[in-house]
């Protein structure tokens, strides 16, 4: 008897503590980099519900699901590793209803941005404004599930914010080949990047206003070493497009700028600042080093040298060894390369995130 009570309370302690550890919701916000199907249910050209993307996810058996890649996102590992029971769902999914959005909801969407404008080549997107508008709904659903004043404290103490998003403001907006010529004649790098960041902070004080505390935020990757714009500008394999990765700095400097002053302006918040830019680097320069046998050529794709030009998709050619490609396709990568970046982001060190890692930010 002594003995079963003994092991009645272990096992208390032990689901006590799971759930202590286990993060609540995780609310995803950004581009295709962490879309896990909204743009499914959008009359857009930027869809990834085609095979073989997909291949590689278990969850859905190799089926493709809306997730740029081949397997998980870094949203999906994340969110795993932190001791989500369950993927976040995509916010216009059918099922993205009643309990299952305390798990978390997903509003990213493959071609949004910061700004309204961009992504605009690919008719229907969900860009950041909207993302946000989106979250007061759920934000409202969850007062009905839990009450007014236990939704404020799982919002606030047991949710993260992950927000992966400015890639296509440059790739799709700025940086557009031919469309986007006006706007940089018009328009001066500092001065797009003002605009940038002035978006931003409104779009972040607003999920701040309805109770988001625990925030993390990926900075711009190196754009200019991804498989299309080698490809496109017909570099070789060690080579990146200048441009590209110097307005992705110059962004990331403003955005380092703007977290801190968050920090120090919204009281209670704790600003995350992921940095995308040299973890992926770090990847594309020592792939070796990881494991890979590539960093420029995309496993899943067709056209030009890096196979970079057309993206993934049932005509395409697929690489054999997927899990030796930093890149799935022309513009995201694998699920081989998310899991490393995710690892960084749980358990690095101040280099790639800072000033807390993932599990910090959730134990806070």
């Amino acid at each position: 008897m002594v003995h079963l009570i003994v092991l009645v309370n272990l096992n208390f302690y032990r689901n006590a503590a799971a759930q202590k550890s286990g993060l609540g919701a995780s609310f995803i916000f950004g581009d295709s980099l962490v879309d896990a199907g909204n743009n499914n249910y959008l009359s857009t050209l930027s869809k990834a519900n085609i095979p073989p993307n997909g291949i590689d996810f278990k969850a859905s058996g190799g089926n493709p699901t809306g997730r740029y890649t081949n397997g998980r996102t870094i949203g999906d590992i994340v969110g795993e590793e932190l001791g989500q029971p369950n993927f976040a769902a995509p916010f216009l999914a059918p099922n993205a209803t009643g309990k299952t959005i305390l798990y978390g909801v997903n509003y990213a969407s493959g071609g949004g941005g910061i700004l309204n404008a961009t992504g605009r080549i690919f008719v229907n997107r969900i860009g950041m404004d909207i993302q946000v508008d989106y979250f007061s709904i759920t934000r409202k659903q969850i007062d009905k599930l839990l009450g007014e004043s236990k939704a404020k404290q799982y919002i606030s103490k047991q949710s993260i914010f992950s927000i992966t998003v400015g890639a296509n403001d440059f790739l799709n907006n700025y940086l557009l080949p031919i469309l986007s010529i006006g706007a940089r004649i018009s328009q001066s790098p500092d001065s797009f990047i003002d605009d940038m960041i002035n978006h931003f902070r409104v779009q972040l004080t607003r999920l701040y206003k309805m109770d988001a505390r625990k925030f993390v935020i990926g900075n711009v990757g190196p754009i200019g070493c991804i498989p299309y714009q080698k490809t496109i500008n017909q570099l070789n394999e060690d080579q990146c497009v200048d441009l590209a990765n110097k307005l992705a700095l110059q962004y990331n400097a403003r955005l380092k700028d703007l977290l801190a002053e968050l920090n120090d302006n919204l009281p209670g918040a704790t600003f995350v600042l992921a940095n995308v830019y040299d973890l992926v680097m770090e990847l594309i320069q020592n792939y070796d080093k990881y494991g890979f046998t590539t960093s420029s050529r995309a496993c899943c794709g067709n056209g030009g040298q890096f196979a970079g030009i057309i993206p993934c998709g049932p005509s395409s050619s697929i690489c054999k060894d997927r899990y030796k490609h930093v890149f799935w396709d022309p513009y995201h990568p694998s699920e081989a390369a998310n899991l490393i970046l995710a690892k960084q982001l749980l358990d690095g060190d101040n280099r790639y995130i800072s000033p807390l890692n993932l599990r910090q930010l959730r134990d806070l």
